[in-house]
């Protein structure tokens, strides 16, 4: 589903991956930890396409990215591509609904059959009676789980995580732990997920640790 290869990264003078090599296979829950500073977010947003390496590859579901111009890059985003942030990025004026189907609206795709796709996404998360909700009448676990739909509404090859858990209660990042197994079970869904969470690097197939901006 992904391969990066040789990947380096600097800002200025600071080298953040120093050729980075990694294979991630279809339906893998992938975790990658580290300490601050150590590349992990760096790495994620370029496998992502939010970022560009100085040098290296990345393939996604077999495409080069290096061979793509902006708009090719934004397009494969928009479509293979679903992603998950810490803090949830929902716009306060939309309801669940309306913010699930931004994917869909900023893709021209936004049709009776996509709404019924939203509305059966949120309530697979539990969220049938929120649909109509504005994120401020929501709690931090289903605006999380709003993201969650949001990521899933292009049906996206691989969704990407930036410490989805770090602003949910316990109770909340359990929750979430255990959709993000359903999700890969009954989907086959792909995650790769930066995280500090011990308890959700436990839940993925594998857990990569970066270090000095390495796969250590």
């Amino acid at each position: 589903m992904i391969q990066a290869q040789n990947i380096y990264k600097s800002y200025d003078q600071l080298q953040v991956l120093k050729g980075v090599n990694l294979q991630i296979d279809p339906s893998e829950i992938v975790s990658i930890i580290g300490k601050s500073g150590s590349g992990k977010s760096t790495l994620l947003h370029i496998l992502g396409t939010l970022d560009q390496p100085d040098s290296g590859q990345v393939f996604i579901d077999g495409i080069d990215v290096s061979k793509l111009n902006s708009k090719e890059v934004a397009a494969l985003r928009n479509t293979k591509i679903g992603f998950i942030f810490q803090f949830h990025h929902l716009l306060p004026e939309f309801t669940a609904l309306e913010n699930v189907l931004i994917p869909s609206m900023i893709l021209k795709d936004y049709s009776p059959k996509q709404e019924k796709r939203a509305q059966e996404l949120l309530d697979f998360l539990g969220l049938k009676d929120r649909i109509k909700h504005k994120p401020n009448q929501l709690s931090g676990g289903e605006q999380q789980r709003v993201a969650v739909a949001r990521a899933l509404i292009n049906q996206p090859a691989v969704i990407f995580a930036d410490e989805p858990t770090g602003n949910l209660d316990s109770e909340s990042s359990e929750e979430l732990h255990q959709l993000l197994l359903q999700l890969r079970n009954e989907f086959g869904q792909t995650f790769v997920i930066v995280t500090h969470s011990k308890e959700l690097s436990k839940i993925s197939d594998r857990t990569i640790i970066m270090q000095d901006g390495i796969i250590s």
